[in-house]
């Protein structure tokens, strides 16, 4: 599972280092794409597939499915390690998600979102305060359950 969080900085050519607990979840073929609040979203290639496939099935007669099928897909690109655990990041999604040098990586279970650390530490700060709202908020699995398992 992917999880934690980690700060690194973007090399001069755009390749950006990624923690080894994350490389060996990862394993060898990685997607990079548009995420959302100006992150990048990286997922193994697998999972990247399957969400792919989902989003091909939205009908293509809605035009929120067409654009986001534009969005989403038009900016990924498949990706490698090099000898160094370095990924190279296009100018195009560097530019999209505002890095420059400094980085957040996180691990949201199945997938890594990479952050500027201004865009992250902005975030941060103004959700730090609403967790505990939005966590009441949150249900998982049947209505009455809540995210600690209580049922209402």
């Amino acid at each position: 599972m992917l999880i934690g969080e980690y700060h690194h900085n973007l090399d001069n050519k755009g390749r950006l280092t990624l923690p080894s607990k994350f490389r060996e979840e990862l394993g060898e073929d990685i997607v990079i794409t548009r995420g959302f609040e100006n992150t990048l979203l990286v997922y193994t290639s697998k999972v990247f597939e399957q969400m792919a496939q989902s989003i091909n099935s939205l009908p293509f007669t809605k035009q929120d499915s067409r654009n986001f099928q534009r969005f989403f897909l038009s900016g990924a690109t498949a990706g490698e390690f090099d000898k160094q655990g370095r990924i190279n990041i296009t100018s195009i999604l560097l530019s999209y998600a505002d890095l420059t040098k400094e980085c957040v990586i996180i691990g949201l279970g199945d997938h890594l979102e990479i952050w500027s650390l201004e865009n992250w530490n902005a975030f941060y700060n103004s959700t730090k305060d609403k967790m505990s709202d939005i966590a009441e908020n949150i249900y998982l699995g049947d209505k009455n359950e809540t995210l600690s398992g209580d049922v209402k």
